[in-house]
């Protein structure tokens, strides 16, 4: 086990590894709709790549996520054929979400510096290919007078 101050440490080296590795700025918070965000998640155990919408109103968190749903077939074929999509999804804190994700079908972990590269190569290709479908349909997507 490590302490505290080492997990902590770990965890700075594997980011800036990942910043080095793949010095570009990932879309992330900025997709221009409140509470929808991309993000890279990694522990001891896996690694993903997540759409999380969370707007507190819950019909807008419906809305969004049933647009993306209506584009699953696209998202599936095109992008990222091993998606999981859930509309309600509970996070640790309890918390109701929807979202989207990929898991990385490997054993990895953010302690293990042996599976850094391939996290990392991992989180580059999957967020490019969500990154690249959610600029051919963010129009659609945020429309919320657009029906799905």
């Amino acid at each position: 086990m490590f302490s505290k101050q080492e997990a902590l440490q770990i965890k700075k080296d594997f980011w800036t590894g990942f910043a080095e590795a793949y010095p570009r700025k990932w879309l992330l918070h900025n997709t221009k709709i409140k509470d929808v965000t991309f993000k890279f998640f990694v522990d001891n155990k896996t690694a993903q790549v997540a759409l999380e919408i969370e707007p507190k109103d819950d019909e807008k968190r419906i809305i969004y996520f049933e647009k993306v749903e209506s584009l699953k077939a696209i998202l599936l074929e095109e992008f990222l054929p091993d998606a999981v999509l859930e509309r309600n999804y509970y996070l640790p804190n309890g918390k109701l979400i929807s979202r989207i994700w990929v898991d990385i079908d490997k054993s990895v972990s953010v302690n293990n510096k042996n599976t850094w590269q391939e996290i990392y190569d991992f989180f580059a290709e999957k967020m490019t290919n969500f990154e690249l479908f959610f600029y051919e349909y963010e129009d659609y997507i945020k429309d919320l007078e657009i029906n799905t």
